[in-house]
């Protein structure tokens, strides 16, 4: 709950400042009449209206597990992921199409000091919202908000872009404009690839490696294990679930059952965003289940 609540907040408030950045921009392009700066301010909207669904998200992951949806509702995150990808995509094409009119119908460019400082503008707004999302996200596990966060700052140089356009057209070369934005329409679509392999191992329950590494270390260092037989992680949303196999020579029920809850506390302390831990627990003549153990058949 502790930490859905700092991913709302961190969602608030980067999404007023990225409409606040999105404001000042709309408003020089419809004083200066720059594509490069149409395709920026589109993309910063769009890049503003991505915290929406994840705002969303974040809502549903909060809400508890119910008969029909027995794991919770924490996957929401990830489908926001898909509206997302969509959402950018729609901006690139846009970007695009703005540019290859203004190319084949070239337009005077006025106000290019506006627009220089439009774009540096974009690059601040981007910027703060950047650290904030990426801040956040790791404090609290969220990999779609670090990556949004990521997405951020590199949207903050394409803001750059329309500073070296407007400076192009300063020097002599109106074509500079119409081409930054084709530019920044590339480097969406780019940047888009990333986000929608991130977006694509998450439904395909895919995990970092270092994680695995890390909890594979974390219960095989517990006293009383012998070997880690199965390590399995996966996130739902912003949160962690796994499963182990951990081998053992406990000599009772007892000891078994006190091993696997040793092993759960190293795996939880070490895994901060780590909701549930099934542990199952063989030794040669027992074997602990989830936390029950019951005698083996031989």
């Amino acid at each position: 709950m502790e930490a859905s609540s700092a991913g709302i907040r961190a969602l608030k408030v980067s999404l007023f400042l990225l409409l606040a950045t999105t404001v000042l921009q709309a408003a020089v392009v419809s004083i200066s009449g720059s594509v490069a700066l149409l395709a920026d301010t589109v993309h910063n909207f769009s890049d503003a209206l991505t915290a929406v669904p994840l705002w969303v998200a974040f809502v549903l992951g909060r809400r508890a597990a119910s008969r029909r949806y027995t794991y919770g509702l924490g996957r929401a995150e990830d489908l926001a992921g898909l509206f997302i990808v969509f959402v950018v995509l729609l901006s690139a094409v846009v970007a695009a199409w703005q540019s290859i009119d203004r190319m084949i119908h070239p337009q005077p460019l006025e106000n290019i000091g506006w627009v220089i400082a439009a774009g540096l503008i974009g690059f601040a707004g981007n910027e703060v919202v950047a650290v904030y999302r990426i801040r956040v996200g790791r404090r609290i596990g969220s990999a779609a908000l670090v990556a949004d966060g990521v997405h951020a700052r590199t949207d903050g140089f394409t803001s750059l872009a329309v500073v070296i356009g407007g400076l192009g057209v300063l020097a002599g070369f109106p074509l500079a404009d119409p081409l930054v934005g084709l530019a920044i329409s590339a480097a969406i679509v780019v940047l888009l690839w990333g986000t929608v392999r991130s977006v694509g191992r998450r439904l395909l329950d895919g995990i970092e490696p270092e994680l695995v590494d890390s909890l594979h270390r974390a219960v095989g260092e517990t006293p009383g294990v012998r070997g880690v037989a199965r390590v399995q992680l996966r996130w739902v949303g912003h949160r962690l679930q796994g499963a182990v196999r951990l081998e053992t020579d406990a000599a009772s029920l007892a000891d078994a059952q006190a091993i696997a809850g040793h092993a759960r506390e190293r795996a939880r302390t070490t895994l901060r965003s780590l909701d549930d831990l099934q542990v199952e627990m063989v030794t040669p003549v027992m074997t602990t289940a989830a936390g029950h153990v019951h005698e083996e058949s031989s």
